[in-house]
């Protein structure tokens, strides 16, 4: 149970960091042009000039190759559900490090998420 929660904590902040540093990569990127259809192309060239772009590939990577460990010792009906953590990272992540604004109603989804994977950790008691 121990190694199951280790791997389940990289998965989902190993996952969630990667997912903000490509946004913050992202939005430097596009900072320094305009961003049109046909020039998705190019915003992602700048986006892969940042440092931040690496190191969220490399988090995503990370992350990954720890959910399929999981997958290999875990029950997926556990793993999946536990997993939507990412959304309570992601929502702390993007109001502290990317100073996003996050109104009540989002919050308020976070409450139900942490309160949904508590009571499905405490069914695996």
């Amino acid at each position: 149970m121990v190694r199951t929660g280790l791997f389940l904590a990289i998965v989902v902040l190993a996952g969630t960091s990667g997912e903000l540093l490509m946004a913050h990569a992202m939005k430097r990127a596009a900072r320094t042009e305009t961003v049109v259809a046909p020039g998705v192309g190019s915003l992602l060239k700048l986006g892969l000039r940042h440092r931040a772009m690496w190191m969220s590939l490399a988090l995503q990577t990370l992350s990954f190759f720890s959910f399929l460990a999981l997958l290999s010792w875990a029950d997926l009906s556990f793993i999946v559900p536990a997993t939507a953590l990412n959304y309570v990272v992601g929502a702390a992540g993007s109001a502290l490090f990317l100073r996003e604004q996050v109104d009540r109603m989002r919050w308020a989804g976070v409450l139900l998420v942490c309160i949904g994977v508590a009571v499905m950790c405490a069914s695996e008691l």
